[in-house]
């Protein structure tokens, strides 16, 4: 079937160039790598623990958990995430657990979160299913985030927490 023959010679005039072979330790790329390839997320995974504040200009995923404040530029929390501490990015994807406040420009609270605290946000986005306790502030674009006033006329209520019991006092005219 098959014949062991030689391959005729090529002729010498005739020879096609070869390119030289590119290192094997830098590899070559063809075009320039786009910005979402360039800056990839970081990512906590589900089985770890993160004890302390996390902070950065960058992105981070979280499918674990994070005992400490959360400030970086885009955060996503997966549906295994949990964060215990106050959150605070450009942008934020909660599928999973918060305890504590939110302070972004874009929060997007998915069907499968749970977010008990404050969200000070220019946007917010609650699908059906999340749980949400707190207070929404909205904050317009370039004003920083505000506490929220009493009604003119009155002190702000101050909390005052003991181990289980929160109790509030009461508001009292100004004057």
């Amino acid at each position: 079937m098959f014949n062991k023959t030689s391959k005729p010679a090529r002729p010498e005039g005739h020879s096609v160039p070869v390119p030289p072979l590119p290192e094997l330790g830098a590899p070559q790329q063809t075009r320039a790598p786009s910005p979402a390839a360039a800056k990839m997320a970081s990512v906590l995974a589900s089985d770890l623990v993160f004890e302390g504040n996390v902070s950065g200009a960058g992105d981070l995923h979280i499918d674990g958990t994070v005992r400490g404040d959360v400030k970086v530029g885009r955060l996503t929390i997966g549906e295994t995430g949990n964060v215990e501490g106050g959150v605070q990015a450009d942008y934020v994807e909660v599928r999973g657990r918060i305890v504590g406040a939110v302070s972004g420009k874009q929060v997007k609270l998915m069907g499968t979160a749970y977010v008990d605290g404050d969200i000070n946000h220019e946007q917010l986005s609650i699908d059906v299913g999340a749980y949400f306790q707190g207070r929404c502030l909205q904050i317009r674009k370039g004003e920083a985030p505000q506490q929220h006033h009493a009604p003119v006329g009155f002190t702000t209520p101050s909390w005052s927490q003991t181990s289980d019991t929160a109790q509030l006092i009461e508001l009292k005219p100004a004057g």
